[in-house]
């Protein structure tokens, strides 16, 4: 038997899937199922579109519900406070600068589902995440880049 994927989050990231979740189940559910059955009252289902989009939507709407239930069952929750208090790992805010005179940048690391690059979060399994995981401020780490070569960034400051 295999083992369950497990899923590195933190304690917010679990809340924000839970409330999706229940979401889901006690708004959109039945707001699909109101439409289905309103779409059925109007006759001939093969070429009803209503029916149909709404049979969609329902099976997507269902395969998330199944998707956050295995995320949430299988969530590994990461206590930041398990590390030095400068040390950087997940559930941390790293400020770094590219060397030799960047501007600095600042990304929180979070796991996988919780990733929003544009929102300033980046996956522990981004290459930049991956590369400054275990350093601590002060150092430099170089960072491989998708084309093959790397960058020099310093880690400035780490909070939680």
């Amino acid at each position: 038997m295999s083992e369950e994927k497990t899923y590195p989050m933190t304690a917010e990231g679990r809340d924000k899937l839970q409330i999706e979740l229940e979401d889901l189940i006690a708004n959109q559910r039945p707001e699909i199922t109101k439409r289905i059955q309103v779409a059925r009252s109007y006759g001939d289902l093969s070429e009803n579109s209503e029916y149909q989009s709404a049979k969609d939507e329902q099976a997507f709407v269902e395969g998330r519900i199944q998707t956050l239930k295995n995320m949430i069952d299988n969530a590994e929750v990461i206590d930041s406070n398990a590390t030095a208090k400068d040390e950087v790992s997940l559930g941390k805010t790293v400020t770094f600068k590219e060397l030799p005179d960047e501007e600095p940048e600042t990304y929180a690391i979070v796991g996988s589902v919780e990733a929003d690059p544009l929102a300033g979060k980046i996956s522990n399994e981004s290459p930049m995440a991956n590369a400054l995981i275990g350093k601590k401020v002060g150092e430099t780490v170089a960072v491989p880049l998708p084309n093959g070569i790397s960058i020099d960034v310093e880690i400035i400051n780490v909070t939680k």
